[in-house]
C-alpha cells in the first residue's frame, strides 16, 4: 500500500469516529469550510416526538370547576375551620390571662432606694494627705462605682470659720479643699458613673455646735435656704444636714428645706442626721416631712444579741409604717466606732438586707478603725489605699488592712460588701420586698424578704460566739409565703464556708451556723 492510500484511510477513519470524539483542528490545512474549533452535534430531527406540552387549564376552565358544588362546600368548611382555631386561641388566650397570677404594682422607686448611700465627711482623710482634696476624690470614682454605691454624701466642705457666722458661706467650697470649678467638674464626673453627689451643709462643722448659738438659729436657716437653691442649680442631688436635734425649731426648717428640695425636683434628697438612739425623738424628727431619710445611732443602743437586734427592728418598722428607711450606726461614725469587731461581717449582712437604704461611712468596707490616743479627740483616720498611701507617722499596717490587699482577697471584708451590694441593687426582694421576721432559735435573728413572683430571701444571723442550729418557724408567715425543704447559699460571714458551699443547698431543718456567723439564702417563687 502506498504512502497515499494510508493517508486517505486515515481521513476515512478520523471522519468516522463520533462528532464528540473528533479532535480540534487548528492546522492551516483544515478541511475547507470548517472553521476551527467546531464540534458538530447530533440533534433530533423531530421536536415533536419529545411529547406535547401542557399548558393548564384556561380561565373558563377554572371558574367552572371552582363553581363545582364540592370546591363550594370544601373552601366553606375550610373556612369554617379556620374561624373556630381562631376563637378557641383567643379563648385560651383570654383564659391564661384571666387565671394567671396578677403581677403586684411595682412602688415608684427613686436613686437612694436603690443602692447604698457612702459618707465621705473628711474629704482630706478620704482621698490622702496629699491628694488634692477634691479633685482627688475624682480620681477614686472608679473604686465607688466599683462599690455599687448610688451616692455619695460629701462633706461639709464649705468656708466655715468656728463659731463665727458671719465668716461663715454655705455657697463657697473651702480653698483648702479646691475650687468651685473642681467642685463642678467632679459633678459631672459622678454624673456620667451614675453616682450622685449629695453635700453636706451643716453650718458650723468646725465649732462647737453646729447650729451656732439659738439667737442665731434665723440668720443659719436663711443661709441654709440661699445655699439649697444655689447648688441645686450647679447640679448637687441632694443634702444632708447633722446634729438637727441641736436645731432650734427643727421639725420647721427641715419641713421648708425639703419643699425647695423636691420643688426643684423630686429626684433630690434631704438627709438628716442625729446622734440619738431614743425611738420617739426620732420619730418626731420623721414626722416634720415626708421622704425624708433619716441617720441615728438607734442601732448601736444595742445589746448585741438576736433578741434584742430583732426587736430594735421590728419596733422601728412598725413605728415608721410604710415609710422609706434608712439604716445605719450611726450618723457620721465608722461601723467599728459601735459594732464589736466579730460582729462587723453580720452588720454589713445586716445593713444590706434590711428594707431601706443602708447608709456607710468610707472605711466600713474594710473594717477601718480609728486611732484612739487617750486624752484626745478621735480623729478621722486616713483611708489605706495601700501600704505607702498613709501618712509616716501612721506607723506600718498590714496588707490586709488596705484597699489594695483586700481587693485581690475574694474572702475579705470588702469582698463581702461588693457581694451583698451587688445583690441588694438588683434583687426586686432586698429592693422593696416586704419583711417578715421568723421565730428562730435562742441567739438568732432571721427574716424572709420576698416581692410578688420573684426570688425570696432568708436571713440567718447567729449573734453568738458559739455553733447554734437554725430551728425556723413560719407561724406568723401571711399566706402564699412558706419556707422550702432547703435553699441555696449566696453569702456567709464565714469567708472558709463561703469558699466551699458557695452555690450550693442547704437543707433547712438541718442548718447550723459558725459564731457570729450570718446567711443570706435565696429560694425561688412557687405558684
Amino acid at each position: 500500500m502506498s504512502q497515499d492510500t494510508e493517508v486517505d484511510m486515515k481521513d476515512v477513519e478520523l471522519n468516522e469516529l463520533e462528532p464528540e470524539k473528533q479532535p480540534m483542528n487548528a492546522a492551516a490545512g483544515a478541511a475547507a469550510g470548517e472553521k476551527n474549533g467546531l464540534v458538530k452535534i447530533k440533534v433530533a430531527e423531530d421536536e415533536a416526538e419529545a411529547g406535547t406540552k401542557f399548558t393548564g387549564l384556561s380561565k373558563e376552565e377554572l371558574l367552572k370547576v371552582a363553581g363545582s358544588p364540592g370546591w363550594v362546600r370544601t373552601r366553606w368548611a375550610l373556612l369554617l375551620l379556620f374561624w373556630l382555631g381562631w376563637l378557641g386561641m383567643l379563648a385560651g388566650a383570654v383564659v391564661i390571662i384571666v387565671r394567671a397570677p396578677r403581677c403586684r404594682e411595682l412602688p415608684v422607686q427613686r436613686w437612694w432606694h436603690e443602692g447604698a448611700l457612702y459618707r465621705v465627711g473628711d474629704l482630706q482623710a478620704f482621698v490622702g494627705p496629699n491628694a488634692g482634696g477634691i479633685a482627688g476624690l475624682k480620681k477614686h470614682l472608679e473604686y465607688l462605682s466599683s462599690l455599687k454605691v448610688k451616692g455619695v454624701v460629701l462633706g461639709p466642705i464649705h468656708k466655715n470659720q468656728e463659731d463665727e457666722v458671719n465668716e461663715t458661706d454655705l455657697k463657697q467650697i473651702d480653698p483648702i479643699l479646691g475650687s468651685q470649678e473642681d467642685f463642678k467638674d467632679l459633678l459631672q464626673s459622678a454624673k456620667k458613673k451614675s453616682i450622685h453627689i449629695i453635700l453636706d451643709l451643716t453650718p458650723n462643722y468646725r465649732g462647737q455646735n453646729a447650729w451656732f448659738l439659738p439667737a442665731q438659729a434665723d440668720v443659719v436657716a436663711a443661709k441654709v435656704k440661699e445655699a439649697l437653691s444655689s447648688w441645686l442649680q450647679d447640679g448637687v442631688y441632694g443634702f444632708q444636714v447633722r446634729d438637727v436635734e441641736k436645731l432650734t425649731d427643727a421639725s420647721s426648717h427641715l419641713a421648708e428645706w425639703q419643699n425647695i428640695t423636691k420643688s426643684f425636683s423630686e429626684d433630690r434628697l434631704l438627709i438628716a442626721g442625729t446622734d440619738s438612739s431614743d425611738l420617739q425623738q426620732i420619730l418626731s424628727i420623721l414626722e416634720s416631712t415626708s421622704d425624708l431619710l433619716l441617720t441615728s445611732s438607734y442601732l448601736s443602743n444595742s445589746s448585741f444579741t438576736g433578741e434584742h437586734t430583732e426587736s430594735l427592728v421590728t419596733r422601728y418598722l412598725n413605728a415608721t409604717g410604710n415609710r422609706w428607711c434608712s439604716w445605719s450606726v450611726s450618723q457620721a461614725g465608722l461601723l467599728t466606732a459601735s459594732i464589736p469587731a466579730q460582729l462587723l461581717r453580720l452588720y454589713q449582712l445586716l445593713l444590706f438586707t434590711l428594707p431601706g437604704t443602708p447608709v456607710f461611712s468610707y472605711g466600713d468596707e474594710i473594717g477601718l478603725k480609728a486611732a484612739v490616743i487617750p486624752g484626745q479627740p478621735v480623729k478621722t483616720p486616713f483611708m489605706p489605699w495601700n501600704e505607702s498611701s498613709l501618712p509616716q507617722t501612721s506607723g506600718p499596717i498590714s496588707p490586709d488592712m488596705t484597699v489594695k490587699g483586700q481587693n485581690e482577697d475574694p474572702g475579705s471584708l470588702l469582698a463581702q460588701f461588693k457581694r451583698l451590694s451587688h445583690l441588694r441593687g438588683k434583687e426586686r426582694s432586698l429592693l422593696h420586698g416586704d419583711f417578715h421576721a421568723l421565730a428562730s432559735s435562742s441567739g438568732l435573728f432571721s427574716y424572709i424578704r420576698h416581692w410578688d413572683q420573684n426570688e425570696r430571701y432568708l436571713v440567718v444571723l447567729n449573734f453568738q460566739d458559739v455553733s447554734l442550729s437554725a430551728r425556723l418557724g413560719v407561724s406568723n408567715l401571711p399566706a402564699g409565703i412558706s419556707l422550702p425543704a432547703s435553699a441555696n447559699l449566696l453569702v456567709s460571714t464565714n469567708s472558709t464556708r463561703l469558699s466551699q458551699e458557695e452555690g450550693t443547698s442547704l437543707k433547712l431543718e438541718n442548718l447550723s451556723l459558725n459564731p457570729h456567723e450570718g446567711l443570706l439564702l435565696n429560694f425561688p417563687y412557687v405558684a
